[in-house]
């Protein structure tokens, strides 16, 4: 119980209802813009450009934030045209690409701590984007094109400038903080060491495996291990016991929370159906929304918000049933365990390694 209970503390001076509500505020803008023409299909990329833009926000001067911005929001394009461009190939193409950007975004470690944290995002993007074109590729009735998929993204990323250079305007041209004080601004450079590299290996391995686990084999609903396994992993050999457990524990409740929603419109036809969609995507753009304000109040509550709001977005498309939801929690579990097993085996490296300094001192 004390565990769990660290687990699921609470810190009470860490909502940030601010960053929430603009957030909220901006995000209605491509929802009613993607309803309004009818291409909802485009609704994700939207809202992860701007989330993950926010996200990479450094603060400071204006110029200096546009500047980083736009460079993360047009390597995030090329991230998106590659997910969108090979989700609906053979899945060999899905294993490689998977591979080589998770072993990209773990080494981008040597470029400091900051520009590591903003490759795991297009990291985490990638594996959400792959997912989603692969759930609309045999749904006759969407159709996506990858260059609407690189502007939705884009103007995701270009919206979140938009709403820094108002609010510079607003405090009357000053410098402005990071929006997300919790992530690490460091950019000093790192070496690339022998267990950074090792398990930057490890890490694309594992989501390589279960993207071949899923697509591979042709799971139904089979996304859901890949995307579990990446928000269940632990980004780094740093990183704390009590954040891993966050993390998998984030990922099932997420998932789960996702997987009875999605289970709504299961029975719902026509208008109703219509309807019940348009409501869902709220509910996801809200789950965002308090994954902004809830960073520092509980980071698996955070984990669950983000989790569930992406898979809910990702399998809207795809019809749902009673069988879909047991899938998806099987899957679920499936990549919370994988990544359970490899984070205990990166475990026992970092303490090989910290070992093996003291026995040669």
């Amino acid at each position: 119980m004390t565990w769990l209970s660290k687990v699921f503390e609470l810190a009470p001076g860490g909502l940030n209802w601010p960053r929430a509500v603009a957030f909220l505020d901006a995000g209605l803008v491509p929802m009613f813009v993607f309803w309004a023409i009818g291409h909802e299909v485009y609704l994700l990329s939207a809202l992860f450009g701007l989330l993950f833009a926010a996200l990479a926000d450094p603060g400071g001067g204006f110029g200096h934030r546009a500047l980083y911005i736009a460079l993360f929001a047009l390597i995030g394009a090329g991230v998106t045209a590659l997910a969108f461009g090979v989700g609906s190939e053979a899945w060999g193409w899905l294993v490689l690409t998977s591979f080589v950007v998770t072993l990209v975004s773990g080494l981008a470690i040597a470029f400091g701590v900051r520009r590591f944290v903003n490759g795991m995002l297009l990291n985490v993007w990638f594996i959400v984007a792959v997912a989603l074109e692969f759930s609309i590729h045999d749904e006759a009735r969407i159709t996506s094109y990858v260059w609407a998929q690189v502007l939705s993204w884009t103007g995701g990323a270009a919206l979140w400038i938009t709403v820094t250079f108002l609010w510079w305007l607003i405090r009357r041209r000053t410098d402005q903080d990071q929006p997300f004080s919790e992530l690490p601004g460091d950019t000093s450079r790192r070496e690339l060491t022998r267990p950074l590299i090792l398990f930057a290996v490890i890490r694309a391995v594992v989501i390589a495996g279960t993207v071949a686990l899923a697509y591979g084999l042709d799971l139904s609903y089979g996304s859901w291990i890949p995307i579990a396994a990446m928000i269940g992993l632990k980004p780094s050999l740093e990183q704390a016991a009590l954040v891993s457990a966050q993390r998998l524990a984030g990922a099932f409740i997420g998932a789960v929370v996702a997987g009875l929603l999605l289970w709504v419109p299961a029975s719902e036809s026509g208008v109703r159906l219509f309807a019940v969609n348009r409501g869902l995507e709220m509910v996801a753009l809200v789950l965002f929304m308090h994954g902004a304000g809830i960073r520092l109040w509980n980071y698996t509550l955070y984990t669950a918000a983000i989790a569930a709001g992406a898979l809910i977005l990702v399998d809207l498309p795809q019809p749902s049933d009673n069988a879909a939801e047991g899938y998806r929690v099987l899957w679920t579990l499936c990549g919370v365990g994988i990544s359970l097993i490899v984070m205990l085996f990166a475990g026992l490296l970092t303490r090989r390694t910290a070992k093996t300094p003291s026995q040669q001192t």
